[in-house]
């Protein structure tokens, strides 16, 4: 396939600023979302994945972990999820000469969209010991390689096999399954660096760390609670349903401390009022929080919930549901008595009639939903803040009952559904036993590591092997600096994928990329038509067949990699057919049927039109698999983050055209920003205290206790109507300024959203012209 010429790259021209916009979605959705599929793919083949993306017999987008409505509308995808889909769906192919044009240290200069932006990965390379370069090798050679260093370690512990959230349900469970008969729990995957720290807490607190609620409880709630998330570019289609909640009557807060356009007004290209009318405005109140002040509202909405009912005994708690389904009220409501007013204002910005206002609705409101994304995850106090989140929930028994109950949206399409398969470092030993029973071979019982222990491994010279099936993991952690020395350090790295990434081009001594068939393409084994299943953020399991034929024939899919790659490594130490795993994926879900709760009978429903929704204790009856049998009150010591004068506290973010690592324009349309990425953005009043100007260039420097100087440089500073005190920059351009030790208690996931950082004016930079 010939080249094509790429947009320019933020280092090629001065960013451009406008005023944020009020509303999302619209004809400016529809303008973008055609033509970009329409240049990506040509006119036939974006009709081709269009109208199947997310349709009953289709495939599943790859772009976010919403779920699907039980009927579906004729485009049932958003525009994020159209660029998605275009990104990988492209025809254009890197081609072979493409190898030998290119060193690595050539490569290691371009950027993240650059990277993307060559086309499909359509053979294996791999680049030898002290070469700066990557060369085609057969699969043969490739998984050759593999076993050899696999084979080669002291302990299986010296590897860790990192998975991304896109991987179907049937490939993640081959792939923990080979890498348990290998010998390790070295399982770390992306809910390491996103919600994690939803699991600990709900896992703690109700049992189950996943959305209790479903698609239809949107409809049915009088009270939509949405907190540190950003719907209108992370996952658009949520705002239809926010739009059917409201028409249905419920009331919308957001809590957030940027003001997001999706959740200011909704214009529905699907409905003529959304593209000619004012649209829908969602949130009925508006709580533009400081960085981190979540858990001080929490607590002082629970405070104020408990002084309604002493004010008017019975009328305001659920006590039936308290009394039975719930331990530890009568300690958590004696430690909200001693909250201090005034350290909640400080630590929220907020001002007391802001939280009574909220309280008011919360005791007005019979069925209420909180949902959340990583603004409330990647904080230090993360897991204590989502504790906090079913506590309020608790008071006014709003889990188990249509209409109402805990949320978090999920990012990945089946990042859920990898940790329910066993993508998880530290599975129970009751998933572990069931393994063993159904494949005859004893599982490693001593916890693995996850993401951040990854990096630390590596580092210290622990971990000498890494694989990836999919992601880019150099790229998504935290500290990159510190990341890409410590994957530079290992003998061998081997990635899975579909396009370039950072992570292809910062490597090991030796390194391997593994070309993989993508969500929109037909998976054929032995001839034979396959399909994936994958889990949403509500717990609902359903088919995924992609439309198109393979990028190339030399392609291999996912499972038939890892099923290759696990036979070459540990051939007949373990009696499991991999062969005839890779070959048949009703096979792997026979097995899966017998291994996981919730999946019996696996390949009978799954081929139901609809799927099936995974069981659920907490929504589907109120019983708690906790370790008393309740759901638990907890007690959380209130901490908050100083700032030193001075100084601001960041939040990393997306920008509307990305998905994860992954660049899709060098724009970001809500916020105002285009043609570049290397931006901070800073309150007004804050910028004008720091004796800065809107426009000027700074280097931005985080402060940490280990007392490392991290610095991203060159920044524009656009005066944005933040909350004060705070900041935001792109993710994953400004990770190298989170420390990796700065995690979140619990989880170990990384407190992206809560750095503090200081401003030094830097020189602009000079742009060069445009080059293809």
């Amino acid at each position: 396939m010939g080249r094509k010429k790429h947009p320019l790259e933020d280092s090629d021209v001065d960013i451009s600023v406008s005023p944020p916009k009020r509303s999302a979605a619209g004809l400016p959705s529809l303008s973008e979302t055609l033509p970009h599929a329409m240049a990506d793919l040509g006119p036939s083949r974006a009709w081709k994945t269009l109208r199947a993306v997310n349709q009953k017999d289709g495939f599943d987008c790859m772009s976010c972990a919403w779920p699907d409505p039980p009927e579906r509308k004729a485009a049932e995808f958003c525009e994020n999820g159209a660029k998605a889909i275009g990104w990988e769906a492209e025809p254009l192919r890197i081609p072979t000469q493409f190898w030998a044009d290119n060193t690595l240290s050539a490569l290691e200069s371009k950027s993240e969209y650059w990277l993307g932006q060559q086309g499909r990965l359509v053979e294996p390379v791999f680049k030898a010991a002290g070469s700066d370069h990557y060369e085609p090798v057969s699969w043969d050679r490739a998984f050759e390689v593999i076993a050899h260093e696999l084979n080669g370690l002291e302990t299986p512990d010296q590897a860790t096999f990192y998975t991304s959230g896109r991987t179907s349900n049937e490939a993640a469970f081959l792939y923990q399954l080979f890498v348990r008969a290998f010998g390790t729990n070295n399982l770390p995957d992306c809910s390491n660096m996103c919600h994690e720290s939803t699991g600990v807490a709900m896992g703690e607190t109700i049992g189950v760390g996943k959305s209790a609620i479903t698609y239809a409880d949107f409809a049915k709630a009088d009270l939509i609670i949405i907190m540190g998330q950003n719907p209108g570019t992370c996952h658009p289609r949520m705002l239809t349903a926010l739009e059917e909640a409201k028409e249905a009557g419920a009331e919308i807060v957001a809590v957030n401390p940027l003001p997001e356009a999706g959740l200011i007004n909704f214009r529905n290209p699907q409905r003529p009022r959304g593209l000619v009318g004012k649209g829908t405005d969602l949130a009925d109140q508006f709580l533009q929080i400081r960085i981190a002040g979540d858990m001080a509202l929490l607590q002082a909405l629970s405070k104020r919930v408990l002084d309604a009912e002493r004010a008017a005994p019975g009328t305001v708690l659920d006590r039936t549901f308290i009394d039975e389904h719930c331990q530890g009220f009568v300690g958590f409501a004696a430690h909200l008595a001693t909250l201090n007013e005034r350290d909640v204002l400080i630590a929220t910005g907020l001002g007391s009639a802001d939280i009574d206002e909220l309280a008011a609705r919360y005791v007005r409101a019979d069925k209420v939903i909180i949902t959340w994304a990583m603004g409330i995850t990647q904080h230090k106090k993360a897991v204590p803040t989502i504790k906090e989140i079913i506590n309020l929930l608790l008071l006014r028994g709003n889990i188990g009952k249509p209409g109402a109950g805990p949320c978090p949206i999920r990012g990945h399409s089946n990042v859920q559904g990898d940790r329910t398969m066993g993508i998880w470092e530290k599975m129970p030993p009751r998933f572990l036993e069931a393994i063993e029973q159904e494949f005859g071979f004893a599982t490693p019982r001593n916890p693995g590591v996850d993401a951040v222990d990854s990096i630390r491994g590596m580092r210290d010279g622990r971990i000498k092997v890494l694989i990836a099936l999919g992601g880019n993991l150099v790229h998504a952690i935290s500290d990159t600096k510190v990341a890409e020395a410590a994957v530079r350090k290992t003998r061998l790295s081997v990635q899975i994928s579909t396009k370039l990434n950072r992570s292809h081009v910062v490597v090991g001594e030796q390194a391997l990329i593994l070309p993989t068939l993508g969500r929109t393409e037909i998976d054929r084994q032995g001839g034979v038509a396959q399909f994936v299943t994958v889990e949403d953020t509500v717990c609902a399991v359903h088919r995924s067949v992609g439309p198109l034929e393979p990028i190339a024939p030399n392609v291999l899919s996912e499972v038939a990699i890892v099923s290759r790659m696990a036979h070459s490594v540990l051939g007949d130490k373990v009696p499991v057919d991999w062969a005839g795993l890779g070959r048949n994926y009703d096979a792997i879900r026979d097995h899966i049927s017998r291994v996981v709760p919730g999946f019996e009978d696996f390949n009978a429903r799954i081929r139901e039109k609809d799927g099936f929704v995974l069981p659920h204790g907490p929504r589907d009856s109120r019983t708690f698999p906790t370790a008393t049998g309740k759901a638990m009150f907890s007690v959380n010591e209130l901490e908050t983050i100083t700032i030193p004068k001075g100084r601001l506290l960041l939040q990393t973010i997306r920008s509307h055209d990305q998905f994860n690592t992954t660049t899709y324009a060098m724009n970001d349309r809500y916020r105002g920003i285009k043609k570049g990425r290397m931006v901070l953005l800073v309150n007004p009043s804050d910028l004008a205290g720091l004796g800065f100007e809107d426009g000027a260039y700074v280097d931005v420097h985080s402060e940490a206790d280990d007392g490392v100087d991290r610095v991203l440089s060159q920044l524009r500073l656009v005066a944005y109507p933040s909350a004060r005190g705070c900041a935001a920059a792109y993710y994953p351009e400004a990770n190298v300024l989170v420390p990796l030790d700065s995690t979140a208690e619990e989880s170990n996931t990384p407190a992206s959203k809560s750095v503090i950082i200081r401003l030094e004016p830097a020189a602009a930079p000079v742009y060069g012209s445009a080059a293809d």
